[in-house]
């Protein structure tokens, strides 16, 4: 065996260690356009397909993204323009509420005012009643003070209840007259 070896160092020139066999090239290139061609028949049409399916899956998402995004912006313009007129509207009662408190308040005092004439009107009326009676009173008592005085002055009986009546208004009457005069001095 060591011949062998010996003989084919010695039959040919010094073999490139970095350089393969021609017949290794050979084969090797055959195996690759095999593979190649397998590889191109079967794997790139699958690879393609799935790669375009995934493209298009993309794309479907990115369209209905944008639809969603779309319908989002539509539901948030829709939602601003609620809130906007809800602001709208709460202003609007506020101020028919304010209106209406203010008419209560006003019809309040109208009332208040109207009650607290009639009050003053009724102590008025009371007291005018009240005065005459008084008055009454005081000049039926001054009436029989001035015929008691009359008759110690006097010293006689004045009896006469007409001449008494007579004799009192008489007096009564000149009270007012000088009354009258003394508040129009």
């Amino acid at each position: 065996m060591n011949g062998m070896v010996l003989l084919a160092a010695d039959s040919g020139s010094d073999p490139n260690p970095l350089l393969p066999e021609p017949y290794d090239i050979f084969w090797s290139a055959v195996v690759f356009i095999v593979v190649a061609v397998v590889f191109y028949k079967y794997v790139v049409p699958r690879l393609s397909k799935v790669l375009d399916e995934r493209s298009e899956k993309i794309e479907g998402g990115l369209e209905k993204a944008e639809t969603a995004q779309a319908q989002a912006q539509e539901t948030l313009a829709q939602y601003q323009q609620q809130l906007a007129d809800a602001r709208l509207e709460a202003a609007r009662i506020r101020e028919e509420a304010r209106t209406q408190g203010q008419q209560i308040l006003a019809q309040l005092r109208a009332e208040a005012q109207a009650e607290a004439d009639r009050i003053v009107a009724t102590g008025h009326t009371q007291l005018e009643a009240q005065r005459q009676q008084i008055v009454t009173e005081l000049r039926a008592e001054l009436g029989h003070t001035a015929v008691d005085l009359a008759e110690k002055i006097i010293g006689q009986s004045v009896a006469d209840e007409a001449k008494q009546a007579a004799s009192i208004d008489r007096f009564l009457a000149e009270l007012d007259l000088q009354a009258g005069i003394g508040v129009g001095r």
